[in-house]
């Protein structure tokens, strides 16, 4: 097919089954293969965007208006995007908002992120929640030119997230101090408490309010790279070890990962938590299998059940893959479930002061009624 050209119209999002949808560019130029997911959160959009466990997929937005509170550098959860790009409904407006730096568009070009506007997201979310996540492409022209036949070869051609190990990609090549904690109303990121306890927190992607959420719990935080042997951590004599979020698949990152955590659990009495990847590794590392699901959890208003209390909490997610909760081995105890489908979100083991989420009790963005698991994880290492 010849290059196609619509001044008007110009960017396309190309899947795997030969559809195309076409809108208007915004953000930088230039095409990307990744998988295509959608976030239900109204909120948050940068958070979301600069989330390293997004690495190699494409986020649908349902709430229509993303962008209208521009963008700043408090709400970013990484150095770098993480993201490929952003399907929206409505094109990003001016922002209208004391805390924006900068206009959304502007923010998303400097980060080399893509998007695209004025697509039927209804559809595209109800497409994905019955296909499944489809490989996609999300491509940005000026000139409005594509050849829709070579973006649909492309996105074909994507090999997919299953067997890859993204966190070596996002994770960070060198040992460092973390300083800071969470932001406060009206007086921007608080200064750091006293701290009680050392963490190692090993790095598969973490965002920065995981690690602000430590260290407000009182922690000094270690952020090792995810490559990290078991005597390198017992070397910096922790009180505890955080497994962090991250994208890719689970299986994959633990090849390495997982012989780490399972020295660190049979050897030492140290306090464990893992969230989200980390969560999935501590599974993992126990016994269990990872699945790969239909069409994953994305969003800022997911209810989870504590099986052991009876609360619901309402959470944060972002996982494409989840822990098989029929494979746990005795010495764990499933904790939590989704209330959407049943899949597991929590575990324990029984002996030791071991346990993870796969959800995300930083919320950021989200609810903040998980806040309280990393006060659990500071209690438990005595």
């Amino acid at each position: 097919m010849s290059a196609e050209r619509d001044l008007r119209l110009t960017a396309r999002l190309a899947l795997a089954d030969g559809t195309v949808l076409r809108g208007r560019g915004f953000g930088a130029e230039g095409a990307a293969a990744g998988e295509l997911c959608f976030n239900t959160a109204m909120t948050g959009y940068q958070e979301i965007l600069t989330d390293p466990s997004y690495a190699g997929q494409i986020v649908t937005f349902t709430f229509p208006h993303i962008g209208n509170v521009g963008a700043n550098p408090e709400d970013e959860e990484a150095e770098g995007a993480a993201a490929l790009g952003a399907v929206v409904r409505d094109d990003p407006t001016e922002p209208s908002n004391w805390r924006s730096a900068r206009p959304f568009a502007e923010w998303m070009r400097a980060r080399g992120l893509i998007g695209i506007g004025g697509v039927d997201t209804r559809r595209l979310t109800r497409s994905i929640r019955t296909k499944g996540m489809p490989h996609a492409v999300i491509a940005h022209r000026a000139d409005g030119a594509f050849d829709e036949a070579a973006l649909v070869a492309q996105a074909r051609a994507f090999p997919g997230l299953v067997g890859a190990d993204l966190a070596r990609d996002v994770t960070t090549p060198v040992r460092y101090d973390w300083h800071g904690g969470p932001w406060v109303w009206p007086n921007g990121f608080d200064g750091s408490p006293a701290h009680r306890r050392r963490v190692v927190a090993v790095d598969y992607g973490a965002k920065r309010n995981i690690l602000r959420r430590l260290e407000a719990a009182g922690c000094e935080v270690i952020v090792a790279p995810a490559r990290t042997t078991a005597a390198e951590i017992k070397a910096l004599n922790p009180q505890g070890l955080f497994l962090s979020n991250g994208p890719g698949d689970p299986a994959a990152t633990a090849e390495y990962a997982a012989p780490m955590i399972r020295e660190i659990v049979e050897t030492t009495g140290m306090a464990v938590f893992g969230i989200c990847l980390g969560h999935q590794m501590l599974g993992l590392a126990l016994g269990a299998r990872t699945v790969k699901m239909n069409h994953g959890h994305h969003g800022a208003n997911h209810p989870v059940k504590d099986l052991e209390t009876g609360k619901v909490e309402i959470t944060s997610m972002n996982h494409g893959f989840a822990v098989d909760a029929q494979t746990l081995p005795d010495s764990v105890i499933e904790t939590h479930v989704s209330l959407f489908d049943g899949s597991n979100c929590g575990l324990r083991m029984r002996d030791r002061p071991v346990f993870s989420v796969q959800y995300h009790p930083e919320a950021s963005p989200g609810p903040q009624d998980s806040h309280y698991l990393f006060d659990r994880f500071v209690a438990a290492m005595g």
